[in-house]
């Protein structure tokens, strides 16, 4: 994809800022937000929710249209540039007409392709920026896709938004962040530039700085930060904003990491050290190869048995074991968990593949 580069339509230097409350509740709550941002120098959007998208009704869903003169008003007594989220061809149109500068794609939108399609359609012929975030479920084509749907419009500048993904599994974030997966779309579309949401993902305030600081080490371009004057009394997400003077504290405490080295020792012993990797990664190729060979055994006999590829008990007790030798070996039980459920979902679709074919053939 051509994705016109950031700094030709958003100048900045090392990184910029997204913030702004989760919700325009007030006149006087954006406008003191705005000002208050507008001292911090790497904050270059402001953002706001219009329209609030509530998992359940009878609870503050945005104060709708009334609130975008508010955002006019940000843009003409501070000269930052605003941004609000849509979710449909009529809010679109409604923020265009008020002069938002940059629009973003929900976690909720993005997950309905039909919706997504609806909105790319009536943008065609209109330069403007969108940003889209990644769906609420770990679906990497599905974010890909929203992005291509925005594209093939004809919007060029572009922003992927990392906000973290809803799971099943325990864990001390709102969203988890699977970092993988920000990491894996940046490879597959080189030229889209990645912000991070750690609002979202943290959902409480004292987790944001050291999601920030990861997505620094992870090469991303910017961050989203939800910013309240009073978080504490805000109408929506309270325990994941900040005050002005918080932000600018997480910010001052950020430290940004060079890709490369101007020291040739380090990248000698950097060469040896890579060389080590690629040594044991083709180890651990080659073993998978063995590991495979042997899944393949076991299809056959379970075909011959008529018996199903996938048995949940034997799954619980592959994955408990296997985490608990990682864990002997000081290997986390996050990590380890993941590279074998990866595994042994490849395991199965080998095995129902060949029981298919044996099926048919």
């Amino acid at each position: 994809m051509n994705i016109t580069p950031l700094q030709s339509w958003l100048p900045f230097k090392d990184y910029f800022v997204i913030a702004g409350p989760c919700s325009a509740e007030s006149e006087e709550q954006v406008l003191d937000t705005a000002h208050s941002l507008k001292k911090i120098d790497k904050v270059k959007l402001f953002r706001a929710g219009i329209w609030k998208p509530r998992t359940r009704p009878n609870t503050f869903e945005g104060v709708g249209k009334r609130g975008l003169k508010w955002l006019q008003r940000v843009k003409q007594e501070t000269g930052l540039k605003v941004c609000t989220e849509v979710a449909s061809p009529s809010h679109i149109k409604d923020a265009l007409d008020h002069d938002v500068d940059v629009l973003w794609i929900g976690a909720r939108t993005t997950v309905n392709p039909f919706l997504v399609q609806e909105m790319a359609n009536y943008l065609k012929g209109k330069d403007i920026p969108v940003m889209i975030k990644n769906p609420i479920n770990a679906d990497l084509s599905l974010w890909i896709g929203a992005i291509e749907r925005f594209y093939n419009a004809g919007i060029n500048k572009i922003i992927g938004i990392h906000r973290g993904f809803s799971t099943s599994r325990p864990s001390p974030y709102r969203n988890e962040p699977l970092w993988k997966i920000p990491v894996e779309i940046r490879q597959k579309i080189s030229t889209l530039p990645i912000v991070c949401d750690p609002s979202h993902i943290a959902g409480a305030r004292n987790k944001i700085q050291e999601l920030a600081q990861k997505a620094f080490d992870l090469a991303m371009d910017g961050l989203m930060i939800e910013t309240h004057p009073n978080p504490d009394e805000a109408l929506s997400d309270k325990q994941q904003q900040v005050t002005p003077r918080q932000l600018s504290e997480i910010i001052g405490s950020l430290k940004l990491k060079q890709e490369f080295s101007k020291d040739r020792t380090f990248g000698d012993q950097l060469t040896i050290l890579r060389s080590k990797i690629d040594a044991v990664d083709k180890d651990i190729i080659e073993l998978l190869k063995v590991r495979m060979n042997i899944v393949n055994d076991i299809g056959h006999e379970k075909s011959k048995k008529n018996i199903t590829a996938l048995q949940k008990n034997r799954l619980n007790q592959l994955i408990s074991e296997r985490v608990l030798w990682g864990q002997s070996l000081d290997l986390s039980h996050e990590y380890i968990d993941e590279v074998f459920q990866v595994i042994h979902t490849a395991s199965v679709k080998k095995q129902t593949d060949l029981m298919n074919h044996n099926t048919f053939s």
